[in-house]
């Protein structure tokens, strides 16, 4: 008798992420806003796979452009 129940955290965790796919623009938002009272795994967790590469590269640019002018 296997039970397939669902947890309180799983439930929210796979909701969260459902949210995630409808609306990812919208999330962009959350996430920044998030990341002033959250953490980094909050703000990575909603940006998902393409924004956390996009903020990747920006962060690179931006020391490679910081590294030429401040030499």
């Amino acid at each position: 008798m296997s039970e397939n129940k669902e947890t309180p955290e799983r439930r929210r965790e796979r909701l969260r992420q459902e949210e995630l796919k409808k609306n990812p623009t919208g999330n962009m938002n959350d996430a920044f806003n998030r990341a002033n009272s959250g953490s980094l795994v909050d703000l990575v967790g909603s940006l998902g796979w393409k924004g956390t590469g996009i903020l990747i590269l920006v962060i690179i640019i931006g020391f490679i452009v910081a590294s030429f002018f401040f030499k």
